[in-house]
């Protein structure tokens, strides 16, 4: 399960009623949140073709194929654009400052040293920032 650690914790955030379940409306909106663009037919399309026990919602496996789903380039390529929606300050790392305003944007309040700290734990050359490979070894825990 703790491969799964970070889906959990977007999943928590997708599911805005708290019902263990995403709906197609709770996916457009979380995705818009993201800076993203997903009309509501595309929500449903994404949770139809994902949802395997058919009631219409996401439970957390479906949720783990819908995000997994895709070739390797695919999922890298996710990657590289969730890293672009936290980085925001364009030097291609993600600092607390931005670390923080997006975490903002996604309902959860921390202060900067709160941000600080998270970085810290993937900061692998100890320079108070992430780079795409740290944050891909953060996503991978």
């Amino acid at each position: 399960m703790a491969e799964y650690k970070p889906h959990q914790r977007l999943f928590d955030r997708f599911d805005k009623n708290k019902d263990g379940k995403i709906s197609a409306e709770e996916l457009q909106q979380c995705v818009h949140l993201i800076g993203k663009d997903m009309s509501y037919e595309e929500a449903e399309a994404a949770v139809e073709h994902n949802d395997s026990d058919n009631d219409g919602l996401l439970d957390f496996d479906d949720f783990v194929r819908l995000i997994e789903g895709g070739s390797e380039e695919e999922k890298r390529h996710e990657l590289k654009e969730a890293f672009r929606m936290y980085e925001m300050e364009g030097c291609g790392c993600i600092t607390p400052e931005s670390l923080n305003r997006m975490l903002a944007r996604l309902g959860e309040s921390r202060t900067i040293d709160e941000c600080r700290r998270m970085i810290c734990r993937y900061d692998i050359d100890g320079d108070g920032l992430l780079n795409f490979h740290e944050f891909e070894i953060m996503m991978r825990c």
